[in-house]
């Protein structure tokens, strides 16, 4: 996916979580998996894109993420939460839940 497709899937969909990594990132490779089931579980309506950081350097510099892992969410194409290395997923889930329940129900 590049960046154009990114930036148009932002613009219209609901929600769109945007995860950012690395293959010799090994808190990504920890990380990935569990907000995968986070995201599955408690947001199912939204999207989840998963960009290799160091092979689309582009996209990553469009969005300022300048660190590995990050997580980005958009609600109703506006970013609504970012986090960075030291993410903690369950407090990540509870600032998501309350907008996502009044969005989607």
């Amino acid at each position: 996916m590049n960046l154009e497709e990114i930036k148009d899937k932002i613009a219209s969909s609901d929600g769109v979580m945007l995860y950012f990594w690395g293959d010799n990132c090994a808190v990504c490779d920890a990380l990935k998996p569990k907000i995968k089931e986070a995201f599955e579980e408690n947001f199912p309506k939204i999207e989840q894109i998963y960009i290799d950081a160091k092979n689309n350097q582009d996209i990553a510099a469009n969005f300022s993420v300048f660190s590995i892992p990050t997580t980005i969410v958009f609600l109703d194409g506006k970013e609504f939460a970012r986090e960075g290395r030291a993410m903690s997923i369950a407090a990540l889930v509870e600032k998501i839940k309350r907008p996502y329940e009044i969005m989607f129900s």
